[in-house]
């Protein structure tokens, strides 16, 4: 700042006071006032201080004496009092010649003492509705223009009945302290500091503070005029609200300059002083010259009346705000402000102002709200001129009039930027409960107004319609007259105005409560020298020290101007005098935001969309990583053909994807196609054909030809170029040459000769009605059954009839390979014509016998077909061509050995050694046996199996005896299980009884005719239910409630815990927030949100519980294991993982609407919702939609949260899982980072505190002991004794058993190869039985890892590595199948490699028997499903081992060979002829060598529970365990709900899918 030589003698003289001894002193020796105005009042420490809430003078006016405010009708429209009351000619000067200094002063005042910007939490909107057709705010007549207006801000513990209603907030300090200057806390006054020299921080001009950085809470709001918002332009005050205006800044530039001008002086006089003490002793200095000149200058000026004498400090003083002061008196000065204010400098020169590049005479008020750009107003001498212009110029009267700039543009929120300053007002008096006029006059005990004219008689003469107006608004009721519009109403001349006597008691409270006041001589922070220099400093004299002025450029009373000051105003300014207000502007806040939210929840739902892509990309990695090394172990090379092979796509028909193909010519007039994988497609054989007709395609680059095939579809190639074609042409014409054939060559267009060919679609068509019409013809099916002819085209009809069979569409009918020996003698024997074709009457004839013959002619049609040479006897050779091809039939399941035993039996069985020929009685006497099974026998052929069949007697274990071979049969029954000596002749029904009695006989019981026949009676009585679907269903739910009653009990438990952890959230944020107002923003979103979000903690939690393995393996063993399913806690994860995904969505789902909202709302409502992470600081515009995605931790962690959650659940589907187990088990590893992310996610505490750990600790804890169990033996290295590579890439792996392992048969453990990395486990079913002394495993090679473990036991690699790799061992762990001793009979059926668990429980029965050991079980049923035996050989030594030791008949052993016809087949009949055959000379089975019973076909389940049911009436329980792919278990549980449903009996069925 220059220097100045013009001082005054006062102010020198008062400089002078600053460097007598007591100002000297550098020791603090006083108690330095707090900033936020605490325990100001050492017996109330909370008054007046930040947050302190307004003391009322006078009871509340609420609708309801609580918080509900008095609205239309009972109160008139605010904008209608407004336009009434507060509407007129600007321009009128003050009559006592105030200044508009003197106003801003004013302004300045009020933000010491009250700040009401905080808005009400929860938020309530009290908007004021605009009357259609207002000029300003409704000039279409919408009639749905609403102000905005948002309720303040009230203490919680108020507002609760009529004793305690609602009381506002005051967030300054009431005290008169220098919180406009320093701030209303301690660490806003050190933003403020710069800690140098006891300064303010100031920018780069020191005459202006510090441009701010937002480290102050400061008020900013969006300019109005220009839209413009942000930090921009704006400074650091400890003011809030000091940005305002242009007139305000100045206001508070002057404490600024003021304070550091003091310290600047301290510091010239006391060199030695400390930053702390400057700046303490210039900030006591400014507070009580502040104090001073509000309370012994500004506040007489103000009231026009002196104040009361000071007598003390009283500490039983409230100095709380009022809300009669607050929102009714002090708003008086708003009438003061002028519609323009003038700058001028020191020579009382008035300045012009530029507004968009033309001049004005002063700065219009309504377009310098919250301005940033500042042309005219942009550095320290323009401050100076808009302080001098504001004391010259004198304000508008203090009357009812306020100017159109606070009436009609006051500044408002973004969405509506202009309001109405005077209806928020009377809004805000209706708010705070304010009394009526005559309430609060007579409260004051003045006389209140009987009449309208009482109020202001003057006013009433001047403008009468005025008070007409009012009191129709009113209703003409006076005692409804509102304080603030009565108040500014009051004749200026009227010594009991209301406003006048609130305003002084105000003040002098304020005064007489404060211990810091600097008149109170007992606090000790000033002498009376100090005093006296105090009183003798004006607010004249600060402006003299901060400004750039002298006595002659200001008046000595700034607050006055009288004739005779210096520097007159020009004249009064008026609204007419300035450019006009800028008009209204209305905006959404989420206003260009829409396509931005849309693509990112897009993009957040194809997270899953992703995920499943990289899972599909990792599952073709791991295919063809496992094809490679499939093909790496397949040491036998398809030898690559010499011959030439023509490439070519082939055209299968207008809706089927091209295939490439390869021709080759074989040397026996056949044409071979064969695919990309040289697999054969088929032949072409033109051994029948004089010549080939060839059709080539004219167009299209002439690549297409056709081969036409008779009798068969077409075959259609497209080549590359015609040259290709051409050159296939060529060697096709060279080729039939060669072979003595002819070619014929037509040409058409491309269309033509893709519409002549016959496709292979089109010959299935007409070949599926060629078999129908057999069908129908011989079986006697009605159209209904075999399809409806009549609608047929004359031309499918003849092309059906006309049909012949080749000896492909034949072999393709029964299912069997064209070159098959049995193909080949039933298609030579049908042949008639020998035309090398089947025509409609050749095929039906042989059908007939087929289908309808009897045994004989059966019989003789199969040893016609064998008989070779036609001369009507069989030779041996021919006999064992016969055996063999039905041998065939079984894949090579039989060994030569075996069929060479077979052939010799059968012949000794007919006496074939003593006789050179057989003859068909001879070859008829096999079948003796066997008449029944050759009577049903059929022909297998395609479009048969829908037809309908009687096949309820087809189960093999199902056969009735007669009496006498009943008696016979238990007579020599012997004790082990032996295969059926006697068949039936008969085809009668066969009786429920018959089945037990058969079952029983072959299950090693003994029984006689008595007890077989009591059995018919017995299953008679046995209890049925009614066969109706009603019945049947209930009863099928009743079964399954009892078999699954401790899985309904746990998941009802859990899941009613689930719901109620949600209802309580929910119901807390709709119900018992309500303070918060998060249940008004966004109801249902967040009630979504917060519920969801509890029951997500809750299960994600508890899941860790189904993973503690040990623990589940342990306590299953205990009383628990009757109340909770631990074999189920698999499934039970799964369960849970999927509620918790739906719950997850739902809580995304609800955040996102959430979002929607919040963006969508004001900054004040989102503050008042997230206190802990939002300030209002007036700028309204809410944070964009991406600060909640990706801006603060709780959105990236729950954007993160969705993707590793999409990851998690992805790869744990069925389908990737059995692709790739790694990559599920790596996925399922991020459980890690879900639980850090869900921990972080909720640290924020946006809404509530952090919770999840209250759900989280205690499985935790259980899961990380459990884990350390697991750790303490994973890393144990197992030696492994023996590994030896079985048959269909089966490695059986025996290692030594550790010490104090102790396991039950059925059970299963995770091993991990050194070789193969140690972190990856795979579980797998001990084989051993618990008294082996080693433990074994089988473990089939069918993924990368399990592929890699058998290449690294195979004997190469052992002889390399001088010795077995060892493992780790994690287990072992219980599942369902180790409760098969719970049961007294069990039925074990194992599917594949599935008949792991069922090995070590057979062998352990066996063993438990041999020692007498006292078990439940008596008896097990073991069903082994196989496609053929020989794919798991290793079992057939198990099984024969527990047939060797079973003594006592414990284990009665099925095995079903499924890669064979059904049993009725024809050809499956006679190879069931041969094992019973040879089962019955030998007592083993012809394929497995074991005592056991061979089946082909599929199992039937409900046959053999039927059987079960008869044989054991004595059981009401079974057991049921399975263990394969899918399909089998899904049928045995089809089954066994079945059973449920007709008896009282329980079949309990535990499996397990792999």
């Amino acid at each position: 700042m220059t220097a100045r030589n013009n001082m005054t003698p006062l102010v020198i003289s008062w400089t002078l006071l600053l460097c007598r001894p007591s100002f000297t002193s550098a020791v603090l020796n006083w108690e330095i006032q707090r900033y936020d105005g605490w325990y100001n009042n050492l017996a109330h420490h909370s008054r007046g201080t930040v947050g302190a809430p307004f003391v009322r003078l006078l009871p509340a006016n609420y609708a309801d004496g609580v918080y509900t405010v008095l609205q239309e009708p009972e109160l008139p429209n605010p904008r209608s009092i407004s336009n009434v009351a507060m509407k007129g000619t600007s321009g009128i000067q003050c009559d006592r010649n105030r200044t508009v200094l003197f106003v801003y002063f004013g302004f300045h005042v009020i933000d010491e003492i009250l700040e009401t910007t905080g808005s009400g939490c929860p938020p309530e909107f009290l908007n004021i509705q605009i009357p259609s057709g207002d000029i300003i705010f409704d000039p279409n007549k919408t009639g749905n223009v609403q102000l905005p207006f948002q309720r303040s801000q009230w203490t919680t513990s108020s507002g609760q009945s009529p004793n305690n209603p609602r009381v506002q907030i005051n967030d300054a300090t009431a005290w008169i302290d220098g919180s406009s200057i320093y701030g209303s806390s301690h660490s806003w006054s050190d933003a403020l500091r710069s800690f140098s020299d006891g300064l303010l921080a100031s920018g780069a001009d020191n005459m202006l503070p510090r441009q701010s950085a937002g480290m102050v809470r400061l008020w900013k709001m969006a300019d109005p005029a220009t839209g413009q918002r942000g930090l921009q332009g704006l400074y650091d005050f400890g003011n809030a609200r000091a940005n305002e205006s242009p007139f305000l800044r100045a206001e508070s530039i002057i404490w600024f300059r003021y304070h550091n001008y003091l310290a600047s002086q301290l510091k010239g006089h006391n060199p030695n002083w400390k930053d702390e003490d400057l700046f303490q002793n210039a900030r006591k200095r400014v507070i009580a010259t502040f104090q001073r000149i509000l309370f012994y200058e500004w506040l007489p000026a103000f009231i026009g009346q002196n104040v009361s004498k000071y007598r003390g400090y009283k500490k039983y003083v409230d100095p709380g705000i009022s809300p009669e002061f607050q929102s009714a008196a002090i708003k008086i000065i708003n009438s003061m402000v002028p519609a323009g204010i003038y700058m001028r400098n020191q020579k009382c020169a008035f300045r012009s102002v530029t507004v968009n590049g033309s001049e004005a005479p002063a700065l219009r008020v309504c377009n310098n709200f919250w301005s940033r750009q500042k042309p005219n107003v942009n550095g320290s001498e323009t401050i100076d001129e808009l302080i001098l212009g504001m004391a010259s110029q004198i304000a508008e009267r203090e009357d009812n009039i306020v100017v159109s700039d606070l009436r009609d543009y006051m500044y408002g929120p973004i969405r509506f930027t202009r309001s109405d300053l005077v209806a928020l007002d009377i809004q805000r008096g209706r708010d705070s409960g304010l009394p009526t006029y005559n309430q609060a006059r007579q409260a004051f005990d003045l006389q209140p107004i009987k009449t309208w004219e009482s109020i202001n008689p003057r006013l009433h003469s001047e403008n009468p319609k005025l008070f007409e107006q009012l009191a129709a608004l009113y209703n003409n009721d006076t005692s409804k007259l509102e304080m603030l519009v009565g108040g500014l109403l009051e004749s200026d001349e009227n010594s009991e105005r209301l406003f006048t006597t609130i305003i002084r008691e105000q003040f002098e409270r304020l005064r007489d409560g404060d211990r810091f006041w600097f008149e109170n001589t007992k606090n000790g922070i000033f002498t009376a020298r100090d005093l006296q220099s105090i009183w003798n400093t004006t607010y004249g004299d600060v402006l003299l020290a901060t400004i750039n002025v002298g006595d002659a450029g200001i008046q000595r009373n700034v607050f006055f101007w009288k004739d005779g000051d210096p520097c007159p105003q020009p004249k009064q300014l008026n609204e007419s005098d300035m450019e006009p207000c800028i008009k209204l502007r209305t905006m959404h806040y989420f206003q260009g935001s829409g396509a931005g939210f849309g693509i990112l929840i897009v993009a957040l739902c194809c997270f899953p969309l992703a995920a499943l892509l990289l899972a599909f990309t990792i599952s073709i990695i791991r295919k063809k990583e496992k094809n490679k090394l499939q093909k790496k172990r397949n040491s036998i090379r398809k030898p690559t053909d010499p011959r030439e092979k023509i490439k070519a796509s082939e055209w299968q028909g207008p809706k089927e994807p091209k295939r490439p193909v390869s021709i080759l010519f074989e040397s026996n007039r056949c044409i071979k196609v064969m695919d990309s994988k040289h697999s054969l497609i088929r032949n072409i054989n033109l051994s029948n054909h004089g010549h080939a007709d060839v059709i080539q395609s004219t167009n299209n680059e002439q690549k297409t030809l056709l081969l036409k095939v008779p009798k068969e579809y077409d075959l259609v190639l497209i080549f590359n170029s015609e040259e290709d074609r051409s050159v296939f042409v060529t060697d096709l014409k060279t080729y039939l040459e060669n072979n003595g054939l002819g070619l014929l060559i037509h040409e058409v267009k491309e269309q033509t000769l893709l519409k002549e060919a016959v496709t292979k679609r089109q010959r299935i068509k007409i070949l599926d009605t060629f078999f129908r019409r057999v069908f129908a013809q011989v079986l006697e099916i009605d159209g209904s059954d075999a399809g409806d002819f009549d609608n047929e085209t004359s031309k499918k009809a003849k092309e059906s009839l006309k049909c012949e069979l080749t000896r492909a569409d034949f072999a393709g009918a029964l299912g069997l390979k064209e070159d098959s020996m049995f193909v080949e003698q039933m298609f030579s024997l049908a042949d008639k014509d020998g035309n090398g074709y089947l025509s409609f009457r050749e095929f039906l004839d042989i059908f007939v016998i087929l289908m309808k013959g009897s045994p004989e002619e059966k019989s003789k049609l199969m040893f016609a077909m064998y008989d070779i040479d036609g001369n009507g006897s069989m030779s041996k050779d021919e006999f064992s061509q016969l055996l063999r091809s039905f041998v065939e039939i079984s894949n090579n399941c039989l060994s030569k050995a075996q069929i060479e035993d077979l052939i010799e039996s059968m012949s000794q069985d007919i006496g074939f050694e003593a006789k050179e020929e057989l003859t068909w009685e001879d070859f008829h006497y096999l079948f003796r046996d066997h008449y029944t099974e050759l009577e049903l026998a059929q022909l297998n052929v395609k479009g048969i199996e829908g037809q309908k069949r009687n096949r309820s007697n087809w189960a093999s274990f199902i056969i009735k005896k007669k009496e006498t071979e009943v008696k016979n049969a238990a007579e020599n029954q012997p004790e082990t299980n032996q295969a059926e000596t006697n068949q039936p002749k008969t085809n009668q029904p066969l009786s429920p009884s018959s089945f037990g009695l058969d079952l029983r006989k072959r299950f090693g019981k003994k029984y006689d005719i008595k007890s077989s026949q009591s059995n018919v009676f017995t299953e008679a009585k046995r209890e049925k239910y009614s066969k109706s679907k009603f019945q049947q269903k209930i009863q099928e739910w009743r079964q399954f409630i009892q078999n699954h009653q401790r899985q309904i009990f746990c998941t009802i438990i859990f899941f009613g815990i689930t719901a109620g952890v949600f209802v309580e959230r929910a119901y807390y944020y709709a119900v018992l927030r309500e303070h918060s107002g998060v249940p008004q923003t966004s109801r249902v979103g967040l009630i979504i949100a917060r519920g969801s979000a509890a029951a997500v903690s809750f299960m994600y939690s508890y899941i860790l519980l189904t993973m503690c393995r040990n623990l589940i393996t342990s306590l299953r063993e205990t009383f628990l294991n009757h109340y909770i399913p631990f074999d189920s806690a698999v499934d039970f994860h799964r369960w849970v993982a999927m509620a918790a995904a739906l719950f997850s969505v739902l809580h995304s789902a609800a955040h996102a609407v959430n979002i929607y909202t919040f963006s969508a709302n004001p900054l004040s409502v989102l503050a008042c919702l997230f206190p802990e992470a939002i300030y209002d600081d007036g700028s309204e515009l809410p944070l964009k939609f991406y600060w909640w995605f990706f801006q603060n931790i709780t959105g990236m962690t729950g954007v993160l949260l969705l993707f590793v959650f999409s990851i998690l659940h992805v790869f744990a589907l069925h389908y990737f899982r059995r692709i790739s187990f790694r990559a599920f088990w790596v996925s399922h590893h991020l459980y890690i980072a879900i639980y850090i992310l869900l921990i972080l996610h909720g640290s924020a505490a946006l809404l509530q505190p952090q919770r999840f750990h209250v759900y989280f600790i205690i499985p935790t804890l259980i899961f990380v002991g459990d884990k350390f169990v697991s750790y303490s033996r994973k890393k144990i290295e197992i030696a492994v004794v023996k590994a030896e590579l079985l048959p269909s890439g089966v490695t059986n792996l025996e290692f030594k058993r550790p010490k104090d392992f102790e396991y039950k048969s059925g059970q299963w453990v995770r091993i991990a190869s050194l070789n193969l990395g140690t972190n990856e486990y795979h579980p797998f079913t001990l084989t051993s039985a618990p008294h082996e002394d080693t433990l074994s495993l089988h473990i089939r090679a069918v993924g990368p890892w399990t592929i890699r473990l058998r290449e690294i036991y195979s004997p190469e690699n052992i002889s390399l590595l001088g010795g077995y790799p060892k493992i780790y061992l994690d287990g072992p762990f219980g599942e369902g199948h180790q409760e098969w001793n719970k049961f007294e009979v069990s039925v074990l059926v194992g599917g594949g490699i599935g008949v792991t668990p069922f090995a070590s429980i057979l062998k352990d029965l066996v063993f438990k028997s041999t020692i007498n050991s006292k078990i439940l079980c008596k008896k097990i049923y073991f069903i082994w499903v196989t496609r053929t035996q020989r794919q798991f050989e290793w079992l057939e030594d198990i099984i024969r081992e527990v047939e060797e030791n079973d003594k006592n008949s414990l284990v009665s052993v099925h095995i079903y060979i499924t890669q064979l016809a059904e049993k009725f087949d024809l050809r499956t009949t006679m190879l069931y002829i041969c094992e019973r055959h040879f089962q019955k000379l030998s007592n083993r089975s012809l394929f497995t060598g074991l005592r056991s019973i061979t089946h082909f076909g599929r199992p039937q389940f409900v046959p053999f529970f039927n059987s079960l049911v008869q044989v054991h009436p004595e059981v009401t329980k079974f057991g049921v365990f399975s263990c394969g792919p899918p399909g089998m278990t899904t049928n045995v549980e089809k089954a066994s709900k079945q059973m449920n449903k007709r008896h009282k009996i329980q079949f309990n069925h535990h499996y397990e899918n792999f």
